[in-house]
């Protein structure tokens, strides 16, 4: 499974087409993408046409809620971990080994994998 954090939402806005032709490759291979509504909150500031491509990438990636269950789990894995980013653990708890990552920060969630007993691939954008 492919899961994007914050960064990979960033990526696309500023003119990244990697990010776009993983995405839709995946799509097309039936495993549609994944991310937390707290990525959402993150990258997204609306206004009119003003996040166009944020939202066609959106539109391509099934968005988890970052409801209480996630949150308690995301909670203990930053207690485990040390780490303080509750939405990038949130990501972690969503992935299952041998799932990618798409992030502009590999070393935080290098450690909240490692923590959480999970193999994930990070890809940098």
């Amino acid at each position: 499974m492919l899961i994007l954090d914050a960064g990979a939402f960033v990526a696309v806005e500023r003119g990244n087409r990697r990010i776009a032709a993983l995405v839709k490759q995946e799509r097309l291979s039936g495993r549609p993408p994944i991310t937390n509504g707290g990525v959402v909150a993150q990258v997204w500031r609306g206004g009119s046409g003003r996040q166009v491509t944020v939202a066609q990438l959106l539109a391509n990636v099934d968005v988890t809620p970052l409801d209480d269950r996630l949150g308690r789990r995301a909670g203990i894995l930053l207690g485990r971990s040390g780490r303080s980013d509750a939405i990038d653990a949130a990501l972690v708890c969503l992935s299952q080994d041998g799932d990618h990552i798409l992030t502009s920060d590999p070393d935080d969630l290098f450690g909240l994998a490692r923590a959480a007993g999970v193999h994930v691939e990070l890809i940098p954008v």
